[in-house]
């Protein structure tokens, strides 16, 4: 692992904040794009095409998939790395800095979410359901403001998971290349990690691991979205109770914690009833109905996710730096 992962984090982390990839900005890019999210996309496609006309078990299918991309994935991250870093430090710290910039997504999903939010204030509510469509998986044709904001909200405290802690998470114990890896087990899980008839048996393997992935970065978040939430003068103890009360009442081993940390925070209930496909979809509630959820809840819902962000990756990069001092 490079000495000089701290920098490299915060470097990347700064830069992602000031010119972050949104969802508009990566389907605008061009099919040659090199961007390494559409390069492992592109190999799951190939490889799903090619193992699906072998004659063997779905399961396994997926399995092997799973650790084609994600193995290799790792292993051509840490070439790259390690033939480019030995070159000299500096060239060492670009690579490391370029790598992990595409594992973080805090700027691009928070401008998704204003995006909506500005929609909403403008009063285009087709508008919102649209720029809304671009982070969700629900139908949202038929969204009514409330429904909005509350699936809004939800994508913003899930995401800041899978966009942010769990990249940071690995890319402190393992590098870019462990870092690049989580990345492959959440595209996985985001192409052919379905619960449907064509993906339940081809994707399990994918949506195990991506739960595996992030189970604890999921627990790590649930320590500091409370104090993200106090700094943003929102609700510190009402965040860590509903953690530990509605935490694990989501389908999602994971999910359930971020959500439950912004609803205490901001005093809404999330969950309930929502439509995937035409299917109606029974989630639990997570949270108290103590306030409506209004464009303002949206918009202390963005301001915790970079103040989380920055908590975490200030205490990553100290300790980080401490770890290294102390070893040498």
């Amino acid at each position: 692992m490079s000495q000089f992962l701290p920098i490299e984090i915060m470097i990347a982390y700064m830069v992602e904040l000031l010119g972050g990839d949104t969802v508009e900005s990566k389907i605008e890019r061009s099919e040659t794009s090199p961007h390494p999210v559409r390069i492992i996309g592109k190999a799951i496609m190939f490889l799903e095409q090619k193992l699906r006309q072998l004659w063997i078990p779905e399961r396994i299918s997926g399995l092997i998939l799973t650790f084609i991309i994600v193995t290799g994935t790792y292993l051509t991250t840490y070439l790259i790395t390690s033939v480019l870093g030995g070159l000299h430090d500096t060239v060492d710290v670009i690579v490391g800095t370029i790598i992990l910039y595409y594992t973080f997504s805090v700027r691009g999903l928070a401008v998704e979410a204003q995006s909506v939010l500005r929609a909403l204030e403008a009063g285009d509510i087709d508008k919102a359901r649209s720029n809304l469509s671009r982070i969700v998986g629900r139908d949202t044709k038929r969204l009514n403001e409330e429904q909005i904001i509350r699936a809004c909200i939800e994508s913003v405290a899930e995401n800041t998971v899978d966009g942010f802690f769990s990249p940071l998470f690995y890319a402190a114990i393992g590098g870019p290349p462990l870092a690049m890896a989580y990345k492959a087990v959440n595209t996985l899980d985001s192409m052919v990690g379905y619960k449907n008839e064509k993906y339940l048996k081809f994707g399990w393997a994918s949506a195990r691991l991506d739960d595996l992935a992030n189970y604890i970065p999921a627990r790590i978040a649930a320590r500091f979205l409370p104090f993200a939430a106090y700094f943003c003068g929102t609700n510190f103890q009402k965040s860590f109770y509903i953690i530990i009360r509605n935490g694990r009442k989501h389908p999602s081993p994971n999910s359930g914690i971020p959500e439950a940390a912004y609803a205490g925070a901001l005093g809404v209930q999330l969950g309930g009833p929502s439509t995937y496909n035409g299917e109606l979809c029974d989630k639990p509630f997570i949270g108290d109905d103590l306030e409506p959820l209004t464009t303002e809840k949206l918009r202390v819902a963005i301001k915790i996710l970079y103040a989380a962000s920055i908590i975490a990756v200030t205490l990553a990069c100290t300790v980080l730096t401490i770890a290294r001092l102390v070893k040498h």
